[in-house]
């Protein structure tokens, strides 16, 4: 059986992973979903100067503190960003990393330059250091937010909290070697085939992951919420090989 720690995205605190976490803990394996700094229940803990790097700690230090090793590192959304960070500064606590529909950024480059025009000046626009949750409309939305039925919504837009702009306007600076932890990424919005050919022709978002492991579930954004029992059945198999 597996250590694992789940992080989850941005707005969303560790009880975004409860289901996927029961089902795991179900399957015998030591299961710790973390809410990162200034979200969720450590919302009182928001601020401008909350960034990547928090987060990145935010993990690290659960790994040291708890005295934690051969874990399963999962990060879905922001949280597979943060993930890599912390990846890079503890790969010999890891057993592998897991990019639930995320994934590492090239060095240089930060979460927000991936989100289309409208989000990112949605972004510039704050001046309090804190970004709002957003509508969770699938009208507006309808390819993220696939598979999502009304009580997924519903919690969603009563539980999201605001996530602090610093963490995702922040670039991605690594140090270590990438490839030093295997990683596998378990591709939903975008199809597998298609994630195969952008890692294949180079494209930058891709290129930490060269070496990585390639899983399809085909959903929306939040697969916790649309395809829970699937997500913790690949969680468990991808665990017990790691």
């Amino acid at each position: 059986m597996a250590t694992m720690v789940l992080v989850p995205g941005a707005w969303l605190g560790g009880w975004a992973w409860q289901e996927v976490a029961a089902g795991l803990r179900a399957a015998g394996h030591d299961v710790r979903p973390l809410t990162l700094t200034g979200v969720a229940d450590r919302s009182h803990l928001a601020g401008p100067g909350v960034d990547l790097d928090t987060h990145a700690t935010d993990i690290v230090r659960l790994i040291e503190a708890e005295e934690l090793h051969d874990v399963v590192l999962v990060g879905h959304s922001h949280g597979g960003i943060a993930v890599a960070a912390a990846a890079d500064r503890i790969p010999d606590r890891l057993a592998r990393v897991v990019y639930v529909d995320s994934g590492p950024l090239p060095n240089g480059m930060a979460e927000v330059e991936l989100w289309p025009q409208e989000e990112q000046r949605r972004v510039q626009a704050r001046t309090d250091g804190l970004l709002p949750p957003r509508d969770w409309d699938p009208a507006k939305d309808p390819q993220n937010l696939a598979g999502l039925g009304e009580d997924a919504l519903a919690t969603l837009r009563r539980r999201a909290t605001h996530h602090p702009v610093a963490s995702v306007t922040q670039p991605m600076e690594r140090a270590g070697d990438p490839f030093a932890v295997p990683a596998t990424l378990l591709a939903c919005t975008i199809p597998l085939d298609q994630v195969r050919a952008m890692r294949e022709t180079g494209h930058p978002f891709f290129a930490p992951l060269a070496k990585a492991d390639l899983v399809g579930l085909p959903t929306g954004h939040w697969p916790m919420f649309s395809e829970p029992a699937r997500l913790t059945e690949l969680l468990d198999e991808i665990a017990r090989a790691s």
